[in-house]
């Protein structure tokens, strides 16, 4: 049995409210330092932070797990429930670090951000010097993982928030948004990542409208470089130019109605005006349905789009958890030569130690053998001890009885070999 295991301890969304996560959560200025104190009463440690999880992951003693509950809220002057943490080792903790990677542990489920912050985490580590040799493999076959759930599944290819089933809508609606206007009116979170992803993958020109222009700016300068701001006042001359509008203000009342669509789509010559509402209560009165020309989805519409790509994406579960098995097995396989290896090496070095040994007593009573004859006798001596080792190395690597034959070889060649860190005693 090992003395130190592969460990996870923390708290995420499922485990904990908001205000409890904040309380644990570290900046990227607070990490080196920070690991740097973990290492001091651990093996090695990482740690990943973001807005819906804290974790630790570290090589500890076997069923110490809960001490790092008590470092984790000594680290930020916390006193958080035991109970709201999840302590995991070994298997398990690997198996959650993958899912974690592969984006089925997330709370938007396939999100593909968390797989950057998992690199992030390990980068961290790596320049703080707290990665050692089983968080590194740990956290690479993790990276492996979530780069596979990607790349053979679909498991982030639909959308499942308001904001990216919106974008979804448009692309469905309007075809190809590169080259076209996309008015977004809000100051909203919902608003502000429809813009941005428009912004980021399609080549659309965006224009974000908010109360007043300056706000409108700022906001057009955090979506995109290319982005521009302008005040509702403007609206009447923008509308006819977008192809394209996203509401979600929270204004709690109508801010588009027939009056400021019908010239707008009039305007147009012929080609469509798409509206799509996030807002609850509704920005866009339902009777510019009747308008010509112009095509309406409110929120209930847009949730369809996330619930139908939430659906889609859990039907791909199945294949990211044999991914994630895949790569588990291999990992566990790997963690299982972390014994044998200093084993077989201390018994081949024990072997060559009585071998030349042995070899340098004969040839000083044979000294009068040629050069050539001394190689043959040197090669065939190390043949002899590669063949007796053969048997027990292969046994050691393979079998069952793994931890009986370690016993054995170390009490019958007196071989005392060192353990890897987070590995062994």
């Amino acid at each position: 049995m090992k003395s130190r295991v592969f460990t996870c301890v923390g708290l995420n969304h499922e485990t904990s409210p908001v205000e409890e996560r904040e309380r644990l959560a570290f900046s990227p200025e607070e990490l080196p330092a920070s690991l740097v104190r973990l290492k001091a009463k651990t093996q090695g440690a990482a740690i990943l932070s973001t807005c819906n999880r804290t974790e630790i992951y570290a090589t500890i003693p076997e069923g110490e797990g809960a001490s790092l509950v008590d470092l984790l809220n000594d680290e930020k002057g916390a006193s958080i429930e035991a109970s709201r943490f999840y302590v995991l080792q070994h298997e398990e903790a690997a198996r959650h670090l993958f899912r974690v990677a592969a984006g089925i542990d997330s709370m938007v489920l396939g999100e593909s951000q968390i797989l950057g912050q998992v690199r992030d985490a390990m980068s961290a580590a790596t320049t703080a010097g707290t990665l050692n040799g089983v968080l590194s493999r740990a956290f690479h076959s993790a990276i492996s993982v979530g780069k596979r759930a990607r790349s053979e599944t679909h498991i982030g290819r639909h959308a499942v928030s308001v904001s990216s089933a919106a974008v979804a809508l448009a692309r469905r609606h309007a075809g190809s948004l590169e080259g076209k206007t996309v008015l977004v009116i809000s100051a909203g979170s919902t608003g502000k990542l429809a813009a941005r992803s428009i912004a980021d993958n399609s080549g659309a020109n965006v224009i974000v409208a908010n109360r007043t222009a300056a706000r409108a700016r700022e906001l057009a300068g955090e979506i995109s470089v290319g982005a521009r701001g302008i005040g509702l006042a403007q609206l009447a001359n923008a509308l006819p130019l977008a192809d394209v509008v996203i509401t979600g203000t929270g204004a709690g009342h109508f801010i588009l109605g027939p009056a400021e669509i019908a010239p707008a789509a009039a305007m147009r010559n012929g080609n469509g005006l798409l509206l799509i509402d996030v807002a609850v209560p509704r920005d866009i009165d339902p009777a510019v349905r009747d308008i010509g020309g112009v095509t309406l989805f409110d929120i209930d519409d847009v949730e369809a789009v996330a619930e139908a790509g939430i659906n889609r994406r859990q039907s791909e579960v199945g294949h990211v958890e044999s991914i994630i098995e895949e790569e588990l097995a291999d990992f566990l396989a790997w963690w299982d030569t972390l014994d044998v290896v200093p084993v077989i090496s201390a018994l081949r070095e024990r072997a060559e130690d009585i071998r030349r040994s042995e070899l340098e007593r004969a040839m000083r009573k044979l000294p009068d053998l040629d050069d050539a004859s001394r190689e043959r006798i040197e090669a065939m001596t190390a043949a002899i001890v590669k063949k007796m080792l053969d048997r027990p190395i292969a046994r050691l690597k393979d079998g069952a009885d793994k931890g009986l034959y370690m016993e054995a070889l170390e009490d019958l060649f007196d071989i005392h070999p060192a353990r890897k860190p987070g590995a062994g005693a």
